[in-house]
């Protein structure tokens, strides 16, 4: 079933690199037909993100620091000023610090726990805030969270606390969106080399336990997150939100 968003408008915030799942859901949503736009955070990435964006055929590549509201209005006016409206948003944005990451959690600095609630949890609900008034038809909101959330994952720390944070406002964004007909959903991707899990300590062994341990004993394909993706911004996911699904090979089953 080819097209699955032809005439649809997505934005997708937290293209890094090609090896970021933002960079695999652009790659699935524009095989699908839809125009992209896509956002970097301060100038380090722009020229980065905009080669992504060339080679993407996106429409527009735009600056927004989620951290800062005034960046956060710029996008919904360039939005709104460029665009017809929009059907599909992606929210792959998280960060914690090195230091906050590989301490106990019981050691988190309260600097650093701040920090990851407001980038990693905190950003969600302010660019729902942002795009929601551009969604006139409806359309589908998704973000990236992680096992770590519901389950303690060694070294995880700071940055599982606040994806049960980011998962618990899905929820509640789902519920206020809803009549709107906006819905809202958390892909729950399993491990995947990323330049952002490399900042995890012993990734690799994650890696090899998932591999070993898994239903179908292997580690997740950027490319099964990004289908997910394409699912769920489609007419196919018109009834699906509030949820977190989980593309991890079936890990998610596993006791011990």
């Amino acid at each position: 079933m080819p097209g699955l968003l032809d005439a649809k408008t997505a934005l997708i915030l937290g293209v890094a690199n090609r090896w970021s799942l933002a960079y695999a859901i652009a790659q699935a949503f524009r095989r699908e037909g839809a125009r992209l736009v896509l956002t970097y955070q301060g100038e380090r990435q722009r020229s980065t993100v905009e080669e992504l964006g060339a080679e993407l055929g996106a429409e527009l590549v735009l600056g927004c620091d989620v951290t800062q509201e005034s960046e956060l209005e710029r996008l919904g006016a360039a939005l709104g000023e460029s665009l017809p409206g929009l059907d599909c948003v992606v929210h792959s944005i998280a960060f914690a610090t090195r230091e906050d990451l590989s301490r106990p959690f019981v050691e988190t600095s309260r600097s650093g726990y701040l920090l990851a609630q407001e980038v990693s949890s905190y950003s969600l609900v302010a660019v729902a805030r942002t795009v929601a008034p551009l969604m006139r038809q409806g359309g589908s909101i998704v973000t990236l969270t992680y096992l770590g959330a519901s389950r303690v994952v060694p070294n995880y720390n700071v940055m599982g606390v606040a994806k049960a944070a980011l998962e618990a406002a899905v929820r509640y964004l789902a519920s206020d969106l809803g009549p709107s007909n906006i819905r809202v959903n958390a892909i729950s991707a399993g491990p995947v080399k990323t330049a952002s899990a490399r900042g995890v300590k012993d990734f690799i062994k994650v890696l090899d336990t998932v591999a070993e341990r898994a239903p179908l004993r292997r580690n997740t394909d950027p490319a099964e997150v990004a289908d997910t993706a394409v699912f769920l911004a489609s007419d196919l996911g018109r009834g699906v939100t509030g949820n977190i699904i989980f593309v991890d090979a079936g890990f998610q089953v596993m006791g011990l």
